[in-house]
């Protein structure tokens, strides 16, 4: 029999302000406004170790708080490779900032479920 593939996945949210310089003069999209933020990370894998995980939810869970917690009620536009906070780009920061403690990091979502919004990374190798 092959060995079994999981997928974990845990989540966060965070409230945060930003505005975006696209489109034209007038559009709404470019004043500052605030939305509520889900984030999910899904670690994918063979269930290893003693314990049979494929990635330990706490870790994962500790990982995705607190690079929620940096962005929490602060103005996306004001961090580093977030000028332009787009839903892509959220999932970009999140991919990279988890990559390097999950090898198995296959996916991340970020969505304003207040106005029934979202975008999905999947992460290679």
């Amino acid at each position: 029999m092959t060995r079994p593939v999981f997928e974990i996945t845990k989540s966060a949210t965070f409230e945060a302000a930003h505005y975006l310089d696209q489109g034209p003069a007038d559009s709404r999209y470019r004043r500052l406004h605030g939305h509520s933020f889900r984030v999910e990370a899904t670690v994918r894998g063979a269930a290893l170790g003693q314990d049979g995980w494929v990635a330990d939810l706490a870790e994962l869970d500790d990982a995705l708080r607190a690079i929620t917690g940096e962005l929490d009620h602060g103005l996306l536009n004001e961090r580093p490779g977030l000028e332009t906070p787009t839903l892509e780009n959220l999932c970009l920061h999140f991919a990279q900032q988890l990559k390097p403690r999950f090898s198995g990091l296959s996916r991340i979502a970020v969505s304003r479920p207040s106005v029934g919004e979202s975008c999905a990374l999947t992460v290679g190798d």
